[in-house]
């Protein structure tokens, strides 16, 4: 902002420059007398060793402690330090000096106030005028300046106390445009002398000896080589690096190449660039989409099932007419348990423990129904044992060392005369010669099969040691029943050895009633033990049982436990029926061909369970191990509705109630998995 605080009475001539630079000039007006004294430190404005660019900065600068506001300034003339910095506040002496008015004599020295240098630039700043009414802060100017001034027809007042801190706000009040004349002494009563130099006022066009500031710009448009030395080596320009432009837009780039600007960016042309761009690739990813859909391979069909996947019969739970001692447990293969009484746990079994020996034989060494197998070579071991019958042993004492028995006959030989003889034989056979290794595979086998009760200790079951339960023994008796060949020996009344003789079944539960037989057992520690099976048709089902009764004391005990399983046998049969689940033609599930497609399907005859009172049958559809077609014709049989597990298993066809048609090239486009 510009100040208008000191207007010119005079111009000032041409070799003044310097002392206005540093501020200690003394103006005269016009008709008064100039002062005799020349500033109190006796330095001139010219005298040399002083820097007048920082005159005015170093008469800043504080000189120790400065007077209270009551105190009064020291005479003129009385300067306390020398040096530079006396120098420098010489400087300031002059500017304290005071000013001649038109028709007023001078003053003598007259007190000085202290001046605050610190804040001396920006008292300096506090603008005056004749037309401003004197007040508290106008008066204090000879207190900020150092020096009183003289205004025409008045005395000179005292020095005022400044508000330094408000200096510099009060200094930027606003002035008059335009002054009355006579108010140069006002102006200058206002003015800080030691910052006279900033307030200057403007110097009139016409002064040739005025100094005007050039303009040099920082960065010329021309980047001239800088002159070189005569003589002396060329020194090359220095050069300068620019960071590499970002690429073009393609579009840019094109237009730039071949000369033709790109046209404006507006949202319109972003929207079509856009389109062009976009729309070719949108297009070839759906050719491309469909072409994969329409090739790969279409998912395997599948059926799944509608109608209940349960059916309960009507009734109470059955109760079997049990013995009185013991234990028993009885179970239809592929249903459930039946019933079952006593206490299931471990106790001696006797010979039932054969069965568990022919079921290891012929898991390592199936045999065919009717077939007769390998030939197994009799060892002397078994010829010693069998003339272990003098001590009431079951053996088969007709067979000498070297002869030959088929798998059939041996197996004959230990289910039905329950020779332990030949379980000893078949165990070394079975296993290279080791009844120990045997005997591991028998608890092996037991644990695969659930049977937590059970514990074999020899192939015959002739020790004590060799225990189970009657509900273990049914878990080993349904898979007995399931293995044809065994069956074709066990429900025989009798059998004659290659030697010619004949042995009974101890079993007296066959042939009668269906009866399959499987193993009789009985010792004195034992009792009397018999695991039985036996069969029932019940429509077009071959229902199969499966019971075991132990512990049967009563003597004579074999045939006590044959007669107790005989009734119970029986009375499970008389359980057994058939009912209607499922009629023909009705829809039992559907094929689902993995896009969308599901077509109902129907059995195409009547469905008959096999149960007793308060049993449930599960049902469930499969395909038969036949992969589901992808297309088929209405009346195609898709798959089978089973109903139970086994051999008592009921099986029914189901078929497509209407046609499956080949999935379109619009399910095959729209597909998902």
């Amino acid at each position: 902002m510009r100040s208008e605080a000191l207007p010119a009475a005079s111009a000032p001539a041409a070799g003044s420059d310097a002392a206005q630079a540093a501020g200690g000039a003394l103006k005269s007006a016009p008709g008064a007398a100039e002062p005799d004294a020349a500033p109190a430190t006796g330095v001139t404005p010219d005298e040399p060793g002083v820097d007048r660019k920082t005159a005015v900065f170093t008469a800043l600068k504080p000189e120790g402690e400065e007077p209270s506001a009551g105190s009064e300034a020291a005479p003129k003339g009385d300067v306390a330090e020398s040096g530079p910095e006396a120098k420098a506040d010489s400087r300031t002496a002059a500017v304290d000096a005071p000013k001649s008015t038109p028709g007023a004599a001078e003053p003598d020295a007259a007190p000085a106030a202290p001046v605050d240098r610190k804040t001396a630039v920006f008292k300096a700043l506090k603008p005056g005028g004749a037309g401003t009414p004197a007040g508290p802060e106008d008066d204090a100017a000879p207190a900020a300046g150092g020096a009183a001034k003289s205004v025409p027809g008045s005395a000179e007042p005292d020095a005022a106390p400044v508000d330094r801190k408000t200096a510099v706000l009060k200094a930027l009040d606003s002035r008059p445009a335009s002054k009355p004349a006579g108010s140069e002494a006002g102006a200058a009563a206002g003015v800080d002398q030691p910052t006279a130099m900033l307030k200057l006022p403007p110097q009139p066009a016409e002064l040739p000896a005025e100094r005007t500031s050039k303009f040099v710009p920082l960065r010329a448009d021309e980047v001239r080589a800088p002159a070189q030395p005569a003589g002396g080596p060329v020194v090359e320009a220095e050069r300068t690096r620019q960071q590499p432009m970002p690429p073009l837009p393609p579009l840019d780039l094109l237009a730039e190449l071949t000369n033709k600007p790109a046209p404006p960016e507006t949202p319109t042309r972003t929207v079509v660039r856009r389109v062009k761009i976009w729309t070719p690739l949108l297009v070839l990813a759906l050719i491309i989409f469909a072409v994969v859909q329409a090739v790969r391979p279409l998912p395997t069909p599948s059926l799944k099932l509608t109608a209940n996947s349960a059916y309960t019969f009507e009734g109470d739970k059955p109760a079997l007419p049990w013995p009185g001692e013991g234990q028993g447990f009885m179970a239809a293969t592929g249903l459930g348990t039946v019933d079952s009484f006593g206490e299931q746990k471990a106790v001696p079994i006797g010979s039932v423990a054969k069965a568990m020996t022919a079921y290891v034989v012929l898991q390592d060494k199936p045999l065919k129904p009717g077939a007769k197998g390998p030939s197994i070579t009799v060892d002397a071991k078994a010829e010693e044992d069998g003339g272990l019958d003098a001590q009431g042993e079951s053996t088969l004492n007709t067979v000498k060392e070297g002869d030959k028995l088929t798998q059939h006959d041996a197996l004959a030989a230990l289910m039905i005369p329950s020779a332990n003889n030949i379980a000893r034989l078949l165990a070394r056979w079975d296993t290279g010669g080791s009844e120990e290794e045997f005997v591991k595979k028998m608890n092996d086998t037991a644990e695969e099969l659930g049977m937590k009760n059970t514990k074999y200790t020899d192939p015959s079951g002739l020790d004590a040691t060799t225990v189970s339960s009657a509900e273990d023994q049914v878990k080993l008796g349904q898979e007995l029943v399931e293995i044809e060949a065994l069956m074709d020996i066990t429900k025989l009344p009798e059998w004659t050895d290659p030697s010619g003789k004949t042995w009974r079944n101890y079993n007296t539960l066959v042939p009668y009633d269906g009866a399959l037989g499987i193993k009789t057992g009985s010792t004195t520690k034992a009792g009397g033990n018999l695991l039985f099976a036996a069969h029932k048709m019940v429509g077009d089902t071959d229902q199969l049982i499966v019971g075991a009764i132990l512990g049967q004391h009563q003597a004579p005990i074999i045939d006590t436990v044959n007669a107790a399983s005989k009734e119970v046998m029986r009375a499970t049969q008389d359980e057994l029926d058939g009912a209607t689940i499922v009629k023909k033609g009705q829809v039992v599930g559907e094929v689902d061909n993995g896009l969308g497609t599901k077509v109902p399907l129907v059995a195409v005859e009547d469905v008959k369970a096999v149960g007793w009172s308060g049993l449930t049958v599960k049902l469930e559809l499969t395909d038969g191990a036949k992969s589901v077609p992808q297309s088929a014709a209405a009346g195609t049989h898709i798959g089978t509705l089973t109903v139970g597990e086994g051999k008592s298993q009921v099986e029914v066809a189901v078929a497509l109630q209407s046609d499956l048609a080949e999935a379109s090239f619009l399910d095959k486009l729209t597909r998902v998995g």
